[in-house]
Protein backbone atom coordinates (compact mmCIF):
# COMPACT_ATOMS: atom_id res chain seq x y z
CA UNK A 1 0.00 0.00 0.00
CA UNK A 2 1.13 3.54 -0.74
CA UNK A 3 -0.23 6.98 0.15
CA UNK A 4 -2.13 7.24 -3.14
CA UNK A 5 -4.38 4.39 -1.97
CA UNK A 6 -5.55 6.34 1.08
CA UNK A 7 -7.63 8.94 -0.78
CA UNK A 8 -5.36 11.96 -0.27
CA UNK A 9 -5.35 14.85 -2.78
CA UNK A 10 -2.73 15.13 -5.52
CA UNK A 11 -1.27 18.29 -3.97
CA UNK A 12 -0.83 16.53 -0.65
CA UNK A 13 0.65 13.41 -2.27
CA UNK A 14 3.21 15.63 -3.98
CA UNK A 15 4.22 17.19 -0.65
CA UNK A 16 4.52 13.74 0.95
CA UNK A 17 6.70 12.50 -1.90
CA UNK A 18 8.90 15.59 -1.67
CA UNK A 19 9.37 14.86 2.05
CA UNK A 20 10.77 11.43 1.07
CA UNK A 21 7.90 9.14 2.10
CA UNK A 22 6.22 6.58 -0.16
CA UNK A 23 4.56 3.97 2.08
CA UNK A 24 2.39 4.78 5.09
CA UNK A 25 3.04 3.30 8.52
CA UNK A 26 0.38 0.99 10.02
CA UNK A 27 -1.21 3.77 12.09
CA UNK A 28 -1.32 6.06 9.05
CA UNK A 29 -2.82 3.37 6.80
CA UNK A 30 -5.60 2.64 9.31
CA UNK A 31 -6.32 6.18 10.55
CA UNK A 32 -6.30 8.36 7.41
CA UNK A 33 -9.34 6.86 5.58
CA UNK A 34 -11.82 7.10 8.51
CA UNK A 35 -10.60 10.64 9.33
CA UNK A 36 -11.26 11.67 5.72
CA UNK A 37 -14.75 10.20 6.15
CA UNK A 38 -15.27 12.64 9.07
CA UNK A 39 -15.51 9.91 11.73
CA UNK A 40 -14.38 10.20 15.33
CA UNK A 41 -11.27 8.17 16.06
CA UNK A 42 -9.33 6.67 18.97
CA UNK A 43 -5.77 5.80 17.99
CA UNK A 44 -3.55 3.73 20.31
CA UNK A 45 0.02 3.61 19.04
CA UNK A 46 3.46 3.57 20.57
CA UNK A 47 5.73 6.52 20.05
CA UNK A 48 7.71 6.74 16.82
CA UNK A 49 5.07 5.09 14.63
CA UNK A 50 4.16 8.14 12.52
CA UNK A 51 1.13 9.06 14.61
CA UNK A 52 1.44 12.81 13.97
CA UNK A 53 1.15 12.45 10.18
CA UNK A 54 -1.88 10.19 10.62
CA UNK A 55 -3.97 13.22 11.63
CA UNK A 56 -2.02 16.06 10.00
CA UNK A 57 -2.36 14.68 6.46
CA UNK A 58 -6.16 14.19 6.43
CA UNK A 59 -6.70 17.48 8.27
CA UNK A 60 -4.96 19.38 5.47
CA UNK A 61 -7.36 17.98 2.88
CA UNK A 62 -10.40 18.48 5.12
CA UNK A 63 -9.54 22.14 5.77
CA UNK A 64 -8.63 22.86 2.15
CA UNK A 65 -12.19 24.08 1.59
CA UNK A 66 -13.64 26.79 3.77
CA UNK A 67 -12.87 30.30 4.92
CA UNK A 68 -11.19 31.78 7.95
CA UNK A 69 -12.84 34.04 10.51
CA UNK A 70 -11.25 36.33 13.07
CA UNK A 71 -10.75 34.87 16.57
CA UNK A 72 -12.50 31.65 15.53
CA UNK A 73 -10.08 28.85 14.59
CA UNK A 74 -11.53 26.18 12.30
CA UNK A 75 -9.64 23.33 13.98
CA UNK A 76 -7.83 22.80 17.26
CA UNK A 77 -4.95 20.48 18.18
CA UNK A 78 -4.15 20.13 21.89
CA UNK A 79 -0.61 19.12 22.85
CA UNK A 80 0.80 18.61 26.37
CA UNK A 81 4.15 20.39 25.82
CA UNK A 82 5.60 23.23 23.80
CA UNK A 83 8.02 20.90 22.03
CA UNK A 84 5.23 18.66 20.78
CA UNK A 85 3.21 21.65 19.63
CA UNK A 86 6.19 23.03 17.71
CA UNK A 87 6.79 19.65 16.09
CA UNK A 88 3.19 19.38 14.90
CA UNK A 89 3.53 22.88 13.46
CA UNK A 90 6.60 21.73 11.52
CA UNK A 91 4.55 18.86 10.06
CA UNK A 92 1.86 21.26 8.86
CA UNK A 93 4.46 23.48 7.22
CA UNK A 94 6.11 20.49 5.53
CA UNK A 95 2.98 18.76 4.22
CA UNK A 96 0.75 21.80 3.70
CA UNK A 97 3.05 23.86 1.50
CA UNK A 98 0.77 23.32 -1.55
CA UNK A 99 -2.36 24.44 0.32
CA UNK A 100 -3.49 27.90 1.38
CA UNK A 101 -3.85 27.19 5.07
CA UNK A 102 -2.97 29.49 7.92
CA UNK A 103 -1.66 28.06 11.15
CA UNK A 104 -1.03 29.57 14.59
CA UNK A 105 0.97 28.25 17.54
CA UNK A 106 -0.46 29.05 20.96
CA UNK A 107 2.06 28.06 23.62
CA UNK A 108 3.50 29.44 26.84
CA UNK A 109 6.96 30.90 27.23
CA UNK A 110 6.56 33.41 24.38
CA UNK A 111 4.92 36.83 24.13
CA UNK A 112 1.16 36.81 23.80
CA UNK A 113 0.90 39.80 21.45
CA UNK A 114 1.92 38.01 18.25
CA UNK A 115 -0.37 35.09 19.05
CA UNK A 116 -3.38 37.37 19.57
CA UNK A 117 -2.60 39.18 16.30
CA UNK A 118 -2.56 35.88 14.40
CA UNK A 119 -5.92 34.92 15.91
CA UNK A 120 -7.43 38.25 14.91
CA UNK A 121 -6.47 37.60 11.29
CA UNK A 122 -8.13 34.17 11.38
CA UNK A 123 -6.50 30.72 11.38
CA UNK A 124 -7.40 27.33 9.90
CA UNK A 125 -5.30 25.31 12.35
CA UNK A 126 -4.66 26.30 15.96
CA UNK A 127 -2.03 24.21 17.77
CA UNK A 128 -2.12 24.94 21.49
CA UNK A 129 -1.18 23.81 24.96
CA UNK A 130 -4.16 23.74 27.36
CA UNK A 131 -2.75 26.33 29.77
CA UNK A 132 -2.19 29.13 27.24
CA UNK A 133 -5.46 28.36 25.45
CA UNK A 134 -7.44 28.66 28.68
CA UNK A 135 -5.62 31.88 29.50
CA UNK A 136 -6.60 33.54 26.21
CA UNK A 137 -10.12 32.13 26.36
CA UNK A 138 -10.71 33.65 29.79
CA UNK A 139 -9.39 36.99 28.48
CA UNK A 140 -11.94 36.88 25.66
CA UNK A 141 -9.22 36.74 22.98
CA UNK A 142 -10.48 33.56 21.31
CA UNK A 143 -13.82 31.97 20.42
CA UNK A 144 -14.21 28.21 20.09
CA UNK A 145 -17.71 28.12 18.61
CA UNK A 146 -16.41 27.78 15.03
CA UNK A 147 -14.10 24.79 15.67
CA UNK A 148 -15.10 21.89 13.41
CA UNK A 149 -12.30 19.43 14.27
CA UNK A 150 -10.57 18.67 17.59
CA UNK A 151 -7.42 16.58 18.08
CA UNK A 152 -6.35 15.52 21.58
CA UNK A 153 -2.80 14.26 21.18
CA UNK A 154 -0.80 12.35 23.83
CA UNK A 155 -3.86 12.04 26.04
CA UNK A 156 -2.10 9.89 28.63
CA UNK A 157 0.58 12.53 28.97
CA UNK A 158 -2.15 15.14 29.48
CA UNK A 159 -3.37 12.99 32.34
CA UNK A 160 0.09 12.82 33.93
CA UNK A 161 0.47 16.61 33.72
CA UNK A 162 -2.94 17.32 35.26
CA UNK A 163 -4.55 18.79 32.12
CA UNK A 164 -7.68 16.62 32.07
CA UNK A 165 -9.89 19.22 33.85
CA UNK A 166 -8.78 21.87 31.32
CA UNK A 167 -9.49 19.52 28.42
CA UNK A 168 -12.96 18.80 29.77
CA UNK A 169 -13.62 22.56 30.02
CA UNK A 170 -12.33 23.15 26.47
CA UNK A 171 -14.44 20.32 25.05
CA UNK A 172 -17.55 21.74 26.71
CA UNK A 173 -16.97 25.08 24.93
CA UNK A 174 -16.69 23.50 21.48
CA UNK A 175 -19.66 22.84 19.15
CA UNK A 176 -21.43 19.55 19.82
CA UNK A 177 -21.43 18.71 16.12
CA UNK A 178 -17.72 18.31 15.54
CA UNK A 179 -15.16 15.64 14.65
CA UNK A 180 -12.90 14.51 17.51
CA UNK A 181 -9.67 12.50 17.23
CA UNK A 182 -7.94 11.15 20.35
CA UNK A 183 -4.45 9.66 20.25
CA UNK A 184 -2.61 8.05 23.13
CA UNK A 185 0.13 5.52 23.78
CA UNK A 186 -1.86 3.94 26.61
CA UNK A 187 -5.53 3.88 27.59
CA UNK A 188 -5.89 4.30 31.37
CA UNK A 189 -9.43 4.38 32.81
CA UNK A 190 -9.54 8.19 33.04
CA UNK A 191 -8.77 8.55 29.33
CA UNK A 192 -11.36 5.88 28.50
CA UNK A 193 -13.93 7.87 30.47
CA UNK A 194 -12.94 11.07 28.64
CA UNK A 195 -13.34 9.34 25.26
CA UNK A 196 -16.75 7.93 26.17
CA UNK A 197 -17.94 11.40 27.17
CA UNK A 198 -16.73 13.52 24.26
CA UNK A 199 -16.42 11.15 21.26
CA UNK A 200 -19.37 9.90 19.25
CA UNK A 201 -19.22 6.28 18.05
CA UNK A 202 -15.45 6.45 17.46
CA UNK A 203 -13.45 4.03 15.34
CA UNK A 204 -10.89 2.27 17.54
CA UNK A 205 -7.44 1.62 16.10
CA UNK A 206 -4.61 -0.10 17.93
CA UNK A 207 -1.41 -0.84 16.05
CA UNK A 208 0.59 -2.04 19.05
CA UNK A 209 -0.20 -3.39 22.48
CA UNK A 210 -0.37 -0.52 24.99
CA UNK A 211 2.99 0.29 26.59
CA UNK A 212 5.01 -2.00 24.33
CA UNK A 213 8.49 -0.95 23.27
CA UNK A 214 9.93 -0.82 19.79
CA UNK A 215 11.47 -4.15 18.78
CA UNK A 216 14.25 -2.27 16.94
CA UNK A 217 15.60 -0.99 20.26
CA UNK A 218 18.13 -3.12 22.14
CA UNK A 219 17.47 -2.54 25.83
CA UNK A 220 19.80 -2.94 28.79
CA UNK A 221 19.71 -2.12 32.47
CA UNK A 222 22.94 -1.30 34.28
CA UNK A 223 23.28 -2.01 38.00
CA UNK A 224 25.22 0.92 39.43
CA UNK A 225 25.45 2.96 42.60
CA UNK A 226 24.35 6.58 42.54
CA UNK A 227 27.95 7.81 43.02
CA UNK A 228 29.17 5.76 40.04
CA UNK A 229 26.52 6.85 37.53
CA UNK A 230 28.52 9.63 35.88
CA UNK A 231 31.61 7.49 35.57
CA UNK A 232 29.70 4.61 33.94
CA UNK A 233 27.87 7.02 31.63
CA UNK A 234 31.13 8.51 30.37
CA UNK A 235 32.52 5.03 29.79
CA UNK A 236 29.50 4.03 27.68
CA UNK A 237 29.55 7.28 25.72
CA UNK A 238 33.17 6.67 24.79
CA UNK A 239 33.01 2.92 24.13
CA UNK A 240 29.55 2.01 22.79
CA UNK A 241 29.80 3.61 19.32
CA UNK A 242 27.55 6.56 20.22
CA UNK A 243 26.83 8.98 17.38
CA UNK A 244 24.00 11.00 18.95
CA UNK A 245 22.40 10.39 22.33
CA UNK A 246 19.64 11.71 24.56
CA UNK A 247 20.18 11.35 28.32
CA UNK A 248 17.08 11.55 30.51
CA UNK A 249 17.06 12.50 34.19
CA UNK A 250 14.15 12.81 36.62
CA UNK A 251 15.05 16.21 38.08
CA UNK A 252 15.82 19.52 36.42
CA UNK A 253 18.75 20.12 38.77
CA UNK A 254 20.25 16.79 37.73
CA UNK A 255 19.90 17.79 34.07
CA UNK A 256 21.82 21.02 34.62
CA UNK A 257 24.58 19.45 36.72
CA UNK A 258 25.03 16.48 34.39
CA UNK A 259 25.29 18.68 31.30
CA UNK A 260 27.99 20.78 32.98
CA UNK A 261 29.86 17.65 34.05
CA UNK A 262 29.86 16.22 30.52
CA UNK A 263 31.15 19.48 29.11
CA UNK A 264 34.00 19.51 31.62
CA UNK A 265 34.99 16.03 30.41
CA UNK A 266 35.16 17.11 26.77
CA UNK A 267 31.70 16.10 25.47
CA UNK A 268 29.61 18.43 23.26
CA UNK A 269 26.44 18.40 25.33
CA UNK A 270 23.34 20.57 25.66
CA UNK A 271 20.33 20.58 27.97
CA UNK A 272 16.54 20.94 27.89
CA UNK A 273 14.34 21.22 30.97
CA UNK A 274 11.25 22.99 32.21
CA UNK A 275 13.03 25.99 33.78
CA UNK A 276 14.29 27.18 30.37
CA UNK A 277 12.16 29.63 28.42
CA UNK A 278 10.75 28.53 25.07
CA UNK A 279 13.26 30.33 22.75
CA UNK A 280 16.19 28.81 24.68
CA UNK A 281 14.69 25.33 24.51
CA UNK A 282 14.01 25.56 20.80
CA UNK A 283 17.50 26.92 20.16
CA UNK A 284 19.10 24.06 22.10
CA UNK A 285 16.97 21.52 20.27
CA UNK A 286 17.96 23.05 16.92
CA UNK A 287 21.63 22.76 17.85
CA UNK A 288 21.07 19.07 18.51
CA UNK A 289 19.28 18.57 15.19
CA UNK A 290 21.99 20.47 13.30
CA UNK A 291 24.76 18.39 14.84
CA UNK A 292 26.40 21.27 16.72
CA UNK A 293 26.03 19.07 19.80
CA UNK A 294 25.62 15.30 19.75
CA UNK A 295 24.48 14.76 23.36
CA UNK A 296 21.27 16.22 24.76
CA UNK A 297 20.54 15.97 28.49
CA UNK A 298 16.80 16.34 29.06
CA UNK A 299 14.01 16.04 31.54
CA UNK A 300 10.71 14.41 30.58
CA UNK A 301 9.61 17.49 28.64
CA UNK A 302 11.51 15.88 25.74
CA UNK A 303 10.36 12.31 26.37
CA UNK A 304 7.32 12.43 24.13
CA UNK A 305 7.05 13.42 20.51
CA UNK A 306 10.62 14.67 20.15
CA UNK A 307 11.48 13.53 16.63
CA UNK A 308 15.17 13.76 15.79
CA UNK A 309 16.53 11.50 13.09
CA UNK A 310 19.56 9.36 13.76
CA UNK A 311 19.51 9.19 17.56
CA UNK A 312 21.60 6.08 18.17
CA UNK A 313 21.35 5.87 21.98
CA UNK A 314 19.06 6.76 24.84
CA UNK A 315 20.37 6.73 28.41
CA UNK A 316 18.05 6.76 31.40
CA UNK A 317 20.45 8.33 33.89
CA UNK A 318 17.62 7.90 36.39
CA UNK A 319 15.11 5.07 36.26
CA UNK A 320 11.82 6.87 35.46
CA UNK A 321 9.35 7.22 38.30
CA UNK A 322 6.38 6.49 36.01
CA UNK A 323 6.60 3.28 33.96
CA UNK A 324 4.91 4.88 30.93
CA UNK A 325 7.74 7.39 30.70
CA UNK A 326 10.18 4.54 30.05
CA UNK A 327 8.39 3.63 26.83
CA UNK A 328 8.37 7.22 25.63
CA UNK A 329 11.96 7.92 26.60
CA UNK A 330 13.53 5.01 24.77
CA UNK A 331 11.21 5.72 21.83
CA UNK A 332 13.45 8.66 20.90
CA UNK A 333 15.77 6.11 19.27
CA UNK A 334 14.94 3.33 16.80
CA UNK A 335 12.63 5.64 14.84
CA UNK A 336 11.62 5.16 11.22
CA UNK A 337 12.78 1.56 11.13
CA UNK A 338 16.29 2.34 12.35
CA UNK A 339 17.93 0.42 15.17
CA UNK A 340 18.83 1.92 18.53
CA UNK A 341 20.20 1.13 21.96
CA UNK A 342 18.78 2.09 25.35
CA UNK A 343 20.56 1.89 28.71
CA UNK A 344 18.79 2.37 32.05
CA UNK A 345 20.87 2.96 35.18
CA UNK A 346 19.37 1.12 38.13
CA UNK A 347 20.59 2.10 41.60
CA UNK A 348 19.60 0.05 44.66
CA UNK A 349 16.84 2.54 45.48
CA UNK A 350 15.35 2.06 41.98
CA UNK A 351 14.36 -1.59 42.53
CA UNK A 352 10.64 -0.85 42.76
CA UNK A 353 10.66 1.54 39.79
CA UNK A 354 12.40 -0.91 37.43
CA UNK A 355 10.03 -3.69 38.57
CA UNK A 356 7.08 -1.51 37.57
CA UNK A 357 8.66 -0.83 34.18
CA UNK A 358 9.19 -4.53 33.52
CA UNK A 359 5.61 -5.32 34.57
CA UNK A 360 4.31 -2.70 32.14
CA UNK A 361 6.44 -3.81 29.19
CA UNK A 362 5.82 -7.48 29.90
CA UNK A 363 9.38 -8.77 30.12
CA UNK A 364 12.66 -8.58 31.95
CA UNK A 365 15.23 -6.09 30.67
CA UNK A 366 18.62 -7.79 30.16
CA UNK A 367 21.37 -6.77 32.56
CA UNK A 368 24.40 -5.18 30.90
CA UNK A 369 27.66 -6.43 32.34
CA UNK A 370 30.40 -3.83 32.39
CA UNK A 371 33.66 -5.49 31.20
CA UNK A 372 36.11 -5.44 34.10
CA UNK A 373 39.09 -4.62 31.91
CA UNK A 374 37.26 -1.82 30.12
CA UNK A 375 35.41 -0.25 33.01
CA UNK A 376 36.86 3.05 33.96
CA UNK A 377 38.65 2.73 37.30
CA UNK A 378 37.60 4.92 40.15
CA UNK A 379 39.96 7.79 40.78
CA UNK A 380 42.29 6.76 43.63
CA UNK A 381 42.59 9.07 46.59
CA UNK A 382 45.99 10.49 47.22
CA UNK A 383 47.13 9.31 50.63
CA UNK A 384 50.11 10.54 52.55
CA UNK A 385 52.86 7.96 53.05
CA UNK A 386 52.04 6.80 56.55
CA UNK A 387 54.89 4.26 56.57
CA UNK A 388 57.49 7.00 56.49
CA UNK A 389 56.05 8.49 59.65
CA UNK A 390 56.33 5.19 61.52
CA UNK A 391 59.93 4.52 60.45
CA UNK A 392 62.74 5.68 62.70
CA UNK A 393 65.19 8.18 61.38
CA UNK A 394 68.62 6.85 60.25
CA UNK A 395 70.43 8.89 62.89
CA UNK A 396 68.32 7.36 65.63
CA UNK A 397 68.88 3.88 64.26
CA UNK A 398 72.66 4.39 64.44
CA UNK A 399 72.50 5.40 68.13
CA UNK A 400 70.22 2.53 69.09
CA UNK A 401 72.23 -0.41 70.65
CA UNK A 402 71.51 -3.89 69.31
CA UNK A 403 72.08 -7.44 70.56
CA UNK A 404 74.06 -10.06 68.73
CA UNK A 405 70.91 -11.20 66.89
CA UNK A 406 70.48 -7.60 65.62
CA UNK A 407 67.40 -7.07 67.78
CA UNK A 408 67.30 -3.60 69.34
CA UNK A 409 67.91 -3.38 73.09
CA UNK A 410 65.40 -1.34 75.02
CA UNK A 411 67.34 0.92 77.36
CA UNK A 412 66.06 2.33 80.61
CA UNK A 413 65.72 6.05 80.47
CA UNK A 414 67.75 8.09 82.95
CA UNK A 415 65.69 10.21 85.35
CA UNK A 416 65.10 13.71 84.16
CA UNK A 417 67.50 16.23 85.73
CA UNK A 418 65.75 19.21 87.19
CA UNK A 419 66.99 22.67 86.43
CA UNK A 420 67.56 25.37 89.06
CA UNK A 421 64.35 27.11 88.05
CA UNK A 422 62.34 23.89 88.51
CA UNK A 423 63.75 23.46 92.04
CA UNK A 424 62.82 27.02 93.02
CA UNK A 425 59.24 26.61 91.73
CA UNK A 426 58.88 23.31 93.60
CA UNK A 427 60.11 24.95 96.86
CA UNK A 428 57.69 27.86 96.50
CA UNK A 429 54.77 25.49 95.95
CA UNK A 430 55.75 23.49 99.09
CA UNK A 431 56.05 26.65 101.24
CA UNK A 432 52.71 27.90 99.98
CA UNK A 433 51.03 24.61 100.87
CA UNK A 434 52.46 24.78 104.43
CA UNK A 435 51.28 28.37 104.90
CA UNK A 436 47.72 27.45 103.84
CA UNK A 437 47.67 24.55 106.28
CA UNK A 438 48.78 26.83 109.12
CA UNK A 439 46.05 29.36 108.30
CA UNK A 440 43.41 26.63 108.24
CA UNK A 441 44.50 25.03 111.57
CA UNK A 442 43.34 26.91 114.73
CA UNK A 443 46.09 28.14 117.07
CA UNK A 444 46.24 26.26 120.39
CA UNK A 445 47.97 28.51 122.99
CA UNK A 446 45.85 27.49 126.02
CA UNK A 447 43.93 30.84 126.31
CA UNK A 448 40.42 31.29 124.93
CA UNK A 449 39.58 34.72 126.43
CA UNK A 450 40.34 38.29 125.24
CA UNK A 451 43.96 39.25 124.74
CA UNK A 452 45.20 41.83 127.32
CA UNK A 453 46.32 45.16 125.88
CA UNK A 454 49.66 45.15 127.71
CA UNK A 455 50.81 42.23 125.66
CA UNK A 456 50.94 44.56 122.62
CA UNK A 457 53.38 46.96 124.36
CA UNK A 458 57.03 46.39 123.54
CA UNK A 459 59.65 46.62 126.25
CA UNK A 460 61.97 48.41 123.91
CA UNK A 461 59.62 51.36 123.36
Amino acid sequence: MNFADLGLSDELLQAVETAGYSEPTPIQAQAIPPVLMMKDLIGIAQTGTGKTASFVLPMIDILAHGRRRALMPRSLILEPTRELAAQVAENFEKYGKNHDLKMALLIGGVQMGDQVKALQEGVDVLIATPGRLMDLFERGKILLTGCELLVIDEADRMLDMGFIPDIETICSKLPTNRQTLLFSATMPPVIKKLADRFLSNPKYIEVARPATTNTNIVQHKVAVTTRKKREVLRHLLRNDDVSTAIIFANRKTTVRELAKSLKRHGFTAGEIHGDMDQPARLAELQRFKDGSINILVASDVAARGLDVKGVSHVFNFDTPWHPDDYVHRIGRTGRGGASGRAFTFVAPEDAEAIDNVEKLTGGKIPVYQMPAEEAAPAPAREEKPRREKRERSPAREERAPVREDNAPIREERAPRRESRGDEQRRERRSEGNRSRRREQEPADDGWNGPIPEFLHVSALA
